[in-house]
């Protein structure tokens, strides 16, 4: 964010004030930290996970947008980044990993298969998109995306905590939004405890 982006529009700052002082509001002095320190949870699922290891070197420079250390700590961490191919075997444990992530954190699904179940979704033990389980903030197409496709997806989220509102934001509200996702069962298929009451009605109407 540029010093003109940082001062809010319509106050007139004389020339000779322009370099000492700027006059913002708390949620662009708020939404500015966040933005130049968001750090990844590290770890992959499949193929996208070499592309996310090769944006972090030297060539695309990470550091540019303070996002350069990727923590292996959910505890440590603000953004997920789904890397892969979502199986049903590992959505308990991402939804767990979520969980522990404290607020605020955002989600990036990165490539196909993290977005809608890519070339395997109508794979038996493939998830079609963690979207189904995860609130994501940003997809990232491709097969696998290149580097440049993942920071263009880091810009666009960039500019999602710019657009935030203190009083808008999810983890300063109470009610079903601050309420942590169940996690999945896995049995012999995956189950979404949140829709626990509908299974009930499909398996009551199977009854009868």
């Amino acid at each position: 964010m540029s010093e003109n982006d940082f001062t809010l529009p319509g106050y007139d700052i004389p020339e000779e004030m322009k370099n000492t002082i700027n006059i913002t509001s708390l949620d662009r002095l708020y939404n500015w930290g966040r933005r130049s320190s968001v750090w990844p949870l590290m770890f992959g699922l499949a193929c996208c996970a070499i592309e996310m290891i090769a944006a972090s070197t030297a060539r695309y420079d990470l550091a540019r947008f303070g996002m350069e250390i990727m923590r292996p700590s959910p505890r440590q961490s603000d953004l997920m980044l789904v890397a892969g191919t979502v199986t049903k075997k590992m959505v308990p444990m991402i939804v767990r990993l979520y969980n522990q992530m404290p607020e605020p954190k955002y989600v990036i699904a990165m490539g196909a298969c993290a977005s809608g179940g890519g070339p395997f979704k109508e794979g038996y033990n493939v998830v079609a998109g963690i979207d189904k389980f995860l609130p994501v903030d940003v997809y990232v197409p491709g097969c696998p995306p290149t580097p440049q496709a993942l920071l263009y997806g880091l810009i666009k989220l960039q500019e999602k905590i710019d657009k935030q509102s203190l009083k808008h934001v999810r983890w300063y509200r109470k009610g079903p939004d601050s309420v942590e996702i169940p996690v999945p069962l896995l049995g012999p298929d995956l189950i979404d405890l949140r829709r626990t009451e509908e299974i009930k009605k499909i398996a009551a109407r199977k009854v009868e």
